[in-house]
């Protein structure tokens, strides 16, 4: 089904679109070993499995679209997301497109783990890698030209995918309880602010765990969401 995107700054009921990271790939050593090959035209090496470290997304945090997602709502998501990721289903495409099914045809990636570090969701993917790109480099996959990209050293995001409704309420922008998490998207753009995707290992993403907004946004943020729950 084909639904209308709440654009930043708007209000009602749709897909809701969140673009969270970009990937580099230096750092660990298996990790330099595929470029490096790749830049001196050395012996092709490719990893099996190719999974990268990511920060997903933020609650109580004003992302780029200037929308808060409430801690209890986007944790409750994340917890019934944890079933596909049992399952190995839980897919995601190469850029977003305007409905709230997954097209296998586009599947470009499976999230592996998705666990929190305070207010932030952190996890693994595992990019959809043919055989001919492992050998040969040739992409014939989403998944492939994601990993190309990679290797010529570009910057991916990530961005989260659902449907929900999004209100002004004590002036912030908030999204609903009506939330649903389709999945998270290989996109080009980021939007949480400090977020980000790294081949580099887990430790690289320590910086980014905790938003770079001042201590005052955060805690008038923090205010006001603390009233709302008060009247809610």
């Amino acid at each position: 089904m084909e639904l209308v995107e709440i654009k930043k700054g708007e209000t009602g009921t749709g897909l809701l679109i969140e673009n969270d990271g970009y990937i580099s790939i230096n750092g660990t050593k298996h990790n330099k070993q595929i470029k490096e090959s790749f830049d001196n035209n050395d012996e092709w090496y490719v990893p099996k499995p190719f999974i990268v470290d990511a920060v997903f997304q933020k609650y109580g945090v004003k992302n780029a679209n200037g929308r808060v997602y409430p801690e209890n709502i986007l944790r409750r998501e994340v917890e019934k997301y944890q079933e596909r990721i049992k399952n190995h289903n839980a897919y995601g495409e190469c850029n977003h497109p305007s409905e709230s099914t997954i097209d296998l045809g586009r599947v470009s990636h499976n999230i592996l783990e998705l666990h929190w570090e305070g207010c932030t969701l952190v996890g693994k993917m595992e990019l959809n890698i043919s055989e001919g790109f492992r050998r040969y480099g040739v992409c014939s996959t989403l998944g492939d030209t994601c990993a190309m990209l990679l290797l010529n050293g570009y910057l991916i995001g990530v961005s989260s995918r659902a449907v929900g409704s999004v209100e002004q309420k004590l002036g912030v922008t908030i999204v609903g309880d009506d939330l649903e998490i389709i999945c998270w998207d290989i996109v080009s753009d980021n939007s949480t602010p400090g977020a980000k995707i790294s081949m580099n290992g887990p430790e690289e993403l320590q910086q980014y765990i905790e938003s770079k907004e001042t201590n005052s946004t955060k805690s008038m943020i923090s205010e006001k969401l603390n009233k709302l729950k008060g009247i809610i």
